[in-house]
């Protein structure tokens, strides 16, 4: 599914905050209001197309229907901090050539999504997490190939209709998007995401199917793990 547009107070961009100061992510047809423990927040949105929760432009979710249209999300949070210098080491006695400082390890990090095999994975550090099973945009609405780069993280984000305006009051496991939010493209107002899925649609991942408006579904365990590891930045790289 893609997020709708989120904003947060003070942002340059602008946007929709909730009373409570809730931050508010619109999707395509349907809005989103990020959730009050929004994580990361992207210096720079990308542009792309985006996509939604099945179902129609009304934010409650219906099962097997198409998902809301794509939205924009933009959550607060902080850029991973640069792995600080490595220290140089001390020079031996005079007699010995000084010695050679110590560079500290470069931990490379990159989610891999395969959309032939609609499969998901993380690679970092010489590891690899996963795959994972997910479910991708359809035919109408496909799920965009290249490289870009997580730009937004959001716990419970909140969906809302872009159309009517009408926020979908459940928030969490069972809320459109899960309880999980990863931004890594957007367009316009509209964002492709990575998120959690709510058990009435969790079939359209354990199949594999291609219902969604761009976004990616995972399984709620897998999402929350790959959300843990990654950081914003961190490259998402699409393939067919």
């Amino acid at each position: 599914m893609v997020l709708p547009h989120l904003r947060t107070p003070g942002a340059s961009t602008g946007g929709l905050v909730s009373s409570t100061g809730a931050l508010v992510i619109s999707l395509c047809s349907a809005t989103l209001l990020a959730g009050t423990a929004a994580l990361a927040l992207p210096t720079a949105t990308p542009a792309g197309p985006a996509s939604s929760a099945p179902g129609t432009a009304t934010p409650a979710p219906a099962v097997a229907a198409p998902e809301a249209s794509t939205p924009t999300i933009t959550a607060p949070g902080t850029t991973p901090a640069a792995n600080s210098p490595a220290r140089g080491a001390t020079t031996a006695p005079a007699t010995a050539s000084p010695a050679t400082p110590t560079a500290q390890p470069v931990v490379a990090s990159r989610i891999v999504l395969r959309l032939g095999k609609r499969d998901i994975r993380l690679e970092q550090g010489g590891k690899v997490y996963g795959p994972w099973p997910v479910a991708i945009g359809d035919a109408r609405t496909p799920t965009p190939t290249g490289t870009f780069q997580v730009t937004s993280k959001v716990v419970n984000p909140i969906y809302a209709s872009t159309k009517t305006g009408k926020v979908k009051g459940t928030v969490g496991p069972n809320g459109p998007l899960g309880d999980r939010w990863l931004g890594f493209k957007t367009l316009g107002p509209n964002q492709f995401g990575i998120h959690g899925t709510p058990s009435a649609w969790a079939w359209t991942v354990s199949s594999r199917s291609a219902v969604t408006n761009g976004c990616v579904r995972m399984f709620h365990e897998h999402v929350r793990k790959l959300f843990d590891l990654v950081d914003v930045g961190t490259p998402v790289v699409i393939t067919r």
